[in-house]
């Protein structure tokens, strides 16, 4: 596989399926943004984790490709003329939200309730995890948005939002695994 094509070097990629289209195409900052996330989670897990929670990220970052790979093809662009699946992998559906439910719900089993904001930080573990989320819903703001032009699986749009959720939760446990007093927002009153 040669990692230069010299294809883009005019401001154009290919979409799969051979559409070009310019780099700043809200489809390419969609799964431009997704592969940042997947990057990140990558940084949180080479972090001290335990088990479960690196399995989890890394099937989350398996689930990132694949939801990569759905944005990056057009629904026009999906079935080959033979009828055949142009992508040939397993989609992001209702399991891989039900997934990230029933870990969320399991963490939270542990943690106390919340009863304000909680401010980023703390531990370094913890702000990578932050960072994660943030980029997560910058992915599924720009992902709603091209989703008003095109049509794009609905569970993409689920799936993104639920996992920032995964990302607020897994920064609490962190945070509570690493034994990091939760720093509150508590809106300064004026005088």
């Amino acid at each position: 596989m040669k990692i230069y094509t010299k294809t883009g070097d005019k401001g154009t990629t290919s979409l799969y399926g051979g559409t070009r289209v310019p780099k700043y195409h809200l489809r390419i900052e969609a799964y431009g943004t997704v592969d940042e996330l997947n990057s990140y989670i990558g940084l949180v897990n080479s972090q001290s984790l335990d088990t479960n929670s690196s399995q989890v990220l890394l099937k989350i970052q398996n689930e990132l490709f694949t939801i990569g790979s759905m944005l990056a093809t057009p629904e026009n662009k999906e079935v080959l003329k033979s009828g055949k699946e142009r992508l040939d992998i397993p989609k992001i559906n209702t399991d891989s939200i039900k997934f990230l439910e029933k870990e969320i719900d399991a963490m939270n089993e542990h943690l106390p309730a919340m009863t304000h904001f909680v401010l980023p930080g703390g531990h370094t573990t913890v702000s990578y995890c932050h960072i994660a989320r943030c980029i997560c819903r910058r992915a599924e703001r720009i992902t709603v948005q091209l989703s008003e032009n095109e049509n794009i699986n609905n569970d993409i749009l689920v799936y993104l939002n639920r996992l920032s959720d995964y990302l607020f939760v897994l920064a609490r446990k962190l945070t509570y695994d690493n034994k990091i007093a939760e720093i509150p927002w508590i809106p300064e009153r004026k005088k």
